[in-house]
């Protein structure tokens, strides 16, 4: 556990809290809260915690939240107001003092490819206006810098020549091929002008337009310029500069672009208001050339996606393990198609190149030979230029179809820009190479970015924003993720820090945030860099709530709240509420006895044995460093190590997809590797048991997903007055139409579709909510329902069928993983990642032993959990190791981590840093290695 931090700060007196400034909830009574009344102090760092199931999410989320944003909905518009008028109040007497609420919720919130870490957070629309402001575009043939010449440029230069000096401002005098002279001299008497000057005519060079005009056929001198004004240099004031700046301006207008000086008559200065060089038309910087999502910034190839259909490179070369000579690149085997490998084997040796090497051992420049070739052979992009030549021949439509897949765009390569914008720099990089840094690299170049004075007082502010939002994203650990990371690809954990980057960017004052386990997939090392934005948050004159088990945090907190004393009809009650050093002397707080030690996750007597593993060999997916990891069967494995390490590089990318293409499965590409040995045929089949929902629909629930419901519908209709009726199983089901209430169709909620606003969800008019007709809730099972057998939660159910052992021994396992909590009819949607999680644990342990021998591999699974209920999931691993199962983590919890009978340590650090194994073993000898942060916290 975390370093003990005495604090005299943190000490408040429950007394003070019912002081009048302070948030005060009377009488909530959402789900399973017992009228709770309780004070929650302002502008505190408040911690809710307790067992899952207590009633910490019901009182944060579902009463202090609701009640939040149902005030703010009062002060919408009457369009608005008129949904919300059905919106439900939350069942609570009344709250005093609330704030605005704001919740930062584990989910990942967005799904669109377009949306990344930069755009989340904010940053990248401040490095647009960074870079639409002192960008400085530069030629992509000589290299040199654009420059464009303004009017106050020449005023300035004027003004700033030796006095006395005679200046010429001149236009060029064009020629148009359809129009002669006089026609021409015609049209600038017209405008104005009563002057030319041309060197060639001797004295002051200067004649008169009507003079010329005179003359039958004027002869107008090769070297002639419009004269546009005359000035001699002195102490200008005010309106002469303003008579010099309309002269330039009418120069710049009358030859699009051009004005030039001539000085005492002998320089001649150009000027260009012309943004080109080389031959080049360039685009000026402004903000809305750097956005991928507006059409004008986006390149037209990706359309801002970074990517294209096109020839995947994985495809081509699936195995990178193998050499050309030995048949990697897979459209080159075969007879016919082979002539192109021999063809570079044969000239290999006249440019060097090694045909026996590896392909993941190649360098990039021989990479990019292999695809662009030489005079000497054709490369890929020769290849399939070939084959789509070829496509009206159906074996060359099938060979293309077979290597086609999402690939980077080779116009803007993935940075999602119009090239002209990659032509603008600020300090030597463009915007795309910048968002490909790590953030924690990305802060130190800013740090280390010198800018002229003007440059540094144009962008002060904007580099304050963007310094300040990096800084955010490097305490809440993570510095490893690139702003151009895609947000669909983030954990729940991820994304919830990021919502928070954003928020404390934004520097509001006088708010509530509820947050809900920001230290979910946060290594021990990063924690108390969190809770050092959290109290900026809260120094900021914010009110913070979090419904939180991290001991780290408990100990940092101003006040915490504890919810108990177990989950579901036996929990919502607060049990305590103070400061640290008073929960850990109450002995009715189940948190407080695990705080001080009472109670505690002791770790196993000794560890288990193995004799039989699976190894994998050189693995160099991302950042891991050319390792080789042995995983046991048979045993509790865990994968730990700070966050952006390689964990999930080396479990879900390699291990995972290697196997499930050895069994014969789909799965997504397998990350590279040099092989795979050991006992893989001990294993009969591999379950991912992450965080995704168990089902994407509303009617996806607990009890038909342990296969629970087909028992419990069996036996309603086995009732009298089924009988008599004349229902049978399927009229118990709210999934087809029979016995399900028609309005709704089984949903119990109409979904109101509203413009500009999040849909608003509805209870059903027609049955209240229940799901089913009146005919079907007439029939009972000990005086309930169908409808109030499905608002039972698992624990009451396993009371409610203690006589029907089919029912009890279905769900009996979602209690034994600690969801005894949950309603057995509480839809898939409203549960978080980690209960998700513990379903999907349950139906496994539900299913007994006659499934052969199963590798299970689980993404931090003590999400949500209280040290409680950790005990429980512990169990519930061992019962699967003792049905001769393997158990495979990656997790930062360190009770889980003593409790392992092997660890795997990556790191150190993230990224670029980490990819390291830097221990294998026992949980007691990670203690010793040194540059390991979790053997420092075991």
């Amino acid at each position: 556990m975390g370093t003990k931090v005495k604090k005299k700060e943190a000490v408040i007196d429950p007394q003070q809290v019912n002081a009048q400034d302070n948030i005060f909830i009377k009488g909530a009574r959402v789900h399973n809260l017992k009228n709770v009344s309780v004070s929650i102090p302002r502008n505190k760092l408040v911690v809710v915690t307790g067992v899952s199931g207590s009633g910490k999410s019901s009182l944060t989320m579902d009463t202090l939240y609701a009640e939040g944003q149902r005030r703010y909905a009062e002060s919408l518009s009457a369009y608005a107001r008129q949904f919300l008028m059905r919106m439900n109040k939350p069942d609570v007497d009344y709250i005093k003092g609330i704030c605005p609420a704001i919740a930062i919720e584990q989910k990942v919130i967005t799904r669109t490819p377009r949306s990344t870490v930069g755009s989340m957070t904010e940053i990248y629309d401040y490095l647009r206006l960074l870079f639409g402001r002192v960008g400085k575009t530069y030629s992509p043939v000589s290299g040199q810098l654009v420059k464009k010449h303004e009017v106050s440029d020449v005023v300035d230069y004027i003004v700033k020549l030796k006095h006395g000096s005679k200046v010429l401002l001149l236009a060029p005098f064009r020629r148009h091929a359809k129009r002669d002279a006089k026609e021409e001299l015609n049209i600038l008497l017209q405008k104005g002008f009563s002057r030319l000057y041309a060197p060639s005519a001797g004295g002051t060079g200067l004649l008169r337009i009507e003079e010329l005009l005179e003359q039958k056929k004027p002869a107008v001198p090769e070297d002639a310029w419009i004269l546009i004004d005359r000035l001699v240099v002195k102490d200008f004031e005010e309106d002469d500069k303003h008579r010099i700046a309309d002269s330039v301006q009418t120069a710049f207008y009358e030859s699009e672009g051009d004005c030039y000086l001539e000085i005492d008559g002998t320089t001649t200065e150009h000027f260009a208001n012309r943004f080109e060089l080389d031959g080049i038309q360039f685009e000026e910087p402004v903000p809305n050339l750097f956005s991928f999502n507006n059409p004008y910034g986006a390149c037209p190839t990706c359309e801002g996606f970074g990517q294209v259909l096109g020839i995947d490179a994985d495809l081509v070369i699936p195995d990178k393990r193998l050499s050309v000579f030995e048949g990697a690149v897979a459209p080159w085997r075969g007879e016919k198609m082979g002539e192109y490998k021999e063809a570079l084997i044969k000239a290999a040796r006249k440019f060097g190149f090694p045909v026996h090497k590896p392909i993941a051992d190649l360098t990039e420049e021989q990479v990019k030979l292999l695809w662009t070739g030489n005079e000497h052979f054709y490369g890929l992009n020769e290849f399939f230029k070939m084959v789509e030549q070829n496509l009206y021949k159906v074996q060359y439509r099938v060979l293309q179809a077979r290597y086609r897949g999402r690939t980077v765009c080779h116009d803007c390569g993935g940075g999602r820009l119009r090239k002209e914008a990659l032509y603008i720099r600020v300090g030597g990089h463009n915007i795309a190479a910048l968002v490909d840094m790590p953030v924690q690299d990305l802060k130190a170049w800013f740090e280390k970015l010198e800018l002229n004075e003007y440059d540094q007082q144009v962008g002060k502010r904007i580099l304050f924003e963007i310094n300040h939002r990096l800084k955010t994203l490097l305490d809440v650990g993570l510095g490893y993720l690139t702003l151009n990371r895609v947000a669909n690809t983030l954990s729940g954990g991820e994304s919830q820090r990021i919502q928070l980057t954003r928020t404390l960017g934004s520097n509001l004052t006088n708010s509530m945030y509820i947050l809900d386990e920001p230290s979910i997939g946060l290594h021990a090392r990063d924690t108390h860099r969190l809770i050092s934005v959290l109290k900026e948050l809260r120094d900021l004159g914010n009110t913070v709530v979090v419904v939180e088990h991290d001991e780290q945090m408990m100990e940092e907190a101003d006040y915490i709240i504890d919810m108990g004393p177990l989950a579901s009809h036996l929990g919502g009650e607060v049990i305590f509420a103070g400061s640290y050093p008073a929960i850990l002397k109450d002995p009715k707080s189940l948190t407080g006895r695990y705080l001080s030690g009472t109670l505690r996750i002791d770790p196993p007597l000794k560890q288990r044995k193995w004799k039989k593993a699976i190894t994998l060999e050189g693995c160099r997916q991302h950042n891991l460093k050319d390792i080789t990891v042995d995983f046991p069967l048979e045993v509790l494995t865990v994968v730990t190590g700070v966050s952006g390490s390689g964990k999930t590089t080396l479990v879900k990318q390699i291990l995972y997809p290697a196997l499930m293409k050895l069994k014969g499965e789909f799965a997504e590409k397998v990350g590279y590797h040099k092989a795979m040995k050991g006992a893989m045929d001990d294993i009969t089949q591999i379950e991912m048991i992450d965080q995704n929902p168990i089902g994407k629909s509303s009617r996806s629930n607990p009890v038909t997903y342990i296969k629970a419901y087909d028992e419990i519908r069996d036996l309603f209709s086995r009732q009298p007055l089924s009988k008599m009726r004349g229902f049978q199983p399927k009229h118990f089901s709210f999934n087809v139409d029979g016995g399900r209430c028609d309005a709704c169709k089984g949903e119990g909620e109409v979904i109101v579709e509203m413009q500009f606003l999040a849909d608003v969800h509805l209870t059903c008019e027609s049955c209240g909510g229940k799901r089913f007709k009146d005919e079907v809730l007439e029939v009972t099972y000990k005086g309930k329902n169908i409808y109030e057998i499905l608002e039972l939660s698992v624990d009451e159910a396993l009371e409610f069928f203690e006589d029907e052992k089919d029912v009890c021994n279905k769900i009996r396992p979602l209690s034994d993983v600690g969801l005894g909590y949950i309603k057995l009819g509480q839809s898939s949607d409203t549960l978080s990642g980690g209960e998700a999680q513990r379903v999907k644990l349950a139906s496994f342990l539900g299913k007994g032993k006659a499934q052969g021998k199963i590798l299970f591999i689980f993404d931090e699974p003590t999400t949500g959990l209280h040290f409680h209920d950790i005990k429980k999931l512990l169990n519930s691993f061992n019962a699967l190791i003792d049905q001769g199962h393997t158990v495979l983590v990656i997790e930062h919890n360190l009770d889980v981590i003593r409790s392992a009978d092997w660890v795997i340590d990556l790191g150190p650090e993230g990224g670029a840093g980490g990819g390291n194994l830097l221990y294998a073993g026992l949980p007691d000898g990670l203690k010793k290695v040194k540059e390991s942060y979790t053997g420092k916290f075991i």
